[in-house]
């Protein structure tokens, strides 16, 4: 039988380190196959690679986002079944980092290189909103689940005709998103008051402006 680890505060801020950098500087590992499996992938035009690119750069920053952002309200909930919530989310979120990742790939394309500063900032708003008590936390990923949801269906909407690549692994995302918000809410989330939800539209259309070209 195995005995559980305790860390020391030392520890933890170590680990958290290691995972801040294996997220927004290495290569994530899915723990389920791409959705995109087999799909052949079209010979896209110049124009049409490098929008789809840009597209699949946002999702990827945001889920370097939505790691940090998860790990950081995990860090300090109060109760162990929202802990538990918040981390199989997060895990969740690892598959989409590793597909969109892929798919960069595939479209000769890299991830933004600014994504160490996407995950430090949405780290610290999960800190904050998990010390205000569990239902704010869960407040907070109903409310950045929904927003995620509306931008992969304008991403569905909007790339190129043909790739289906892509298109198969937003139309997961969505589902996996959807069911994350879904949860939250079961789960005894608290509706944000105005104007955090604008506050984090806006932050969300300024990453996704700066990751679309970097």
């Amino acid at each position: 039988m195995s005995i559980p680890r305790h860390f020391s505060p030392l520890d933890r801020l170590i680990i958290e380190f290691q995972h801040a950098l294996g997220t927004s500087l290495g290569q994530a590992r899915a723990e389920r196959p791409n959705p995109a499996g087999s799909l052949p992938d079209p010979e896209l035009a110049e124009p049409d690679r490098r929008h789809a690119a840009g597209l699949m750069r946002i999702n990827h920053t945001g889920e370097v986002c939505a790691q940090a952002l998860y790990l950081g309200q995990a860090a300090v909930a109060r109760d162990e079944a929202t802990r538990q919530h918040l981390q199989h989310a997060a895990q969740e979120e690892t598959d989409h980092l590793a597909w969109c990742g892929d798919r960069l790939a595939e479209l000769d394309s890299r991830p933004s290189v600014f994504n160490p500063l996407w995950y430090a900032g949405s780290y610290a708003i999960g800190l904050a909103a998990g010390l205000r008590g569990d239902g704010w936390n869960l407040g907070f990923v109903v409310e950045t689940e929904r927003q995620v949801e509306a931008h992969l269906e304008e991403h569905l909407q909007t790339l190129p005709p043909g790739d289906e690549r892509s298109r198969a692994i937003l139309r997961t995302m969505k589902a996996d998103e959807a069911r994350h918000a879904d949860n939250a809410e079961q789960a005894g989330a608290r509706v944000l008051p105005q104007p955090i939800p604008t506050l984090m539209a806006l932050s969300s259309r300024l990453m996704k402006a700066v990751a679309y070209r970097a």
